[in-house]
């Protein structure tokens, strides 16, 4: 499956906690309160970023709490691995 191939890659990257606060799903966008990113070099902040898979947008709401992985496709920040925070 197209899951299981992209796992491996994802599965590289750190994930980080953070928290939704805004799905613009007509953009594919989504806002994120995120703890440091280490593999962009990012500090904790609020930001916006694309999301590899635009369905995950239609199982979130703002203040879940999640564990994301980000990394640059085609020079954009953007949400690779998404899982709910355990």
């Amino acid at each position: 499956s197209e899951a299981a191939a992209a796992a491996p890659a994802a599965a590289a990257l750190p994930m980080a906690d953070a928290e939704v606060r805004k799905v613009d799903a007509q953009a594919g966008k989504l806002t994120l309160r995120h703890e440091r990113l280490e593999n962009v070099n990012m500090a904790p902040m609020t930001m916006v970023f694309g999301v590899k898979d635009p369905a995950w947008l239609q199982t979130l709401k703002v203040g879940d709490k999640v564990r994301v992985a980000v990394d640059r496709v085609n020079g954009a920040l953007t949400v690779v691995a998404l899982e709910p925070a355990k």
